[in-house]
């Protein structure tokens, strides 16, 4: 299985950006699909997931700004991020989780490698 992303960039404080995410493969199923992202130093912390009943969590730091979304039958997500603030840069990183492929009983947990978005002042 692989997640290719794209749409990462540079934008200006206030404007918008929308990441999309595509995963490939056997794939049978997938749970939740969505983004998390990664400043040097920190952690890697969530921005957003959807399930594939297409209910959302989000960071409270995007809440509001921040639309996910997801197309089941094509296994891809995408965010749009409006509102954009200095804060939200970073890398984002698309994640497929509690992913059933074919033939294996198991649940698997697929990241991409990962998109840069930077937000100037």
């Amino acid at each position: 299985v692989q997640l290719q992303a794209s749409g990462g960039g540079l934008v200006q404080a206030g404007g918008s950006l929308r990441l999309s995410c595509a995963a490939s493969g056997s794939i049978f199923s997938i749970n939740a699909m969505g983004w998390y992202r990664q400043v040097p130093g920190k952690q890697r912390e969530l921005v957003a997931l959807i399930t594939s009943g297409g209910l959302a969590n989000y960071a409270d730091s995007v809440k509001g700004r921040f639309t996910i979304s997801r197309d089941n039958a094509k296994n891809t997500v995408t965010l749009q991020m409006d509102s954009l603030k200095p804060d939200d840069g970073a890398v984002y990183y698309c994640t497929a989780q509690g992913v059933r492929i074919a033939g294996a009983p198991a649940l698997f947990e697929y990241w991409g490698r990962g998109t840069q978005v930077t937000v100037s002042s």
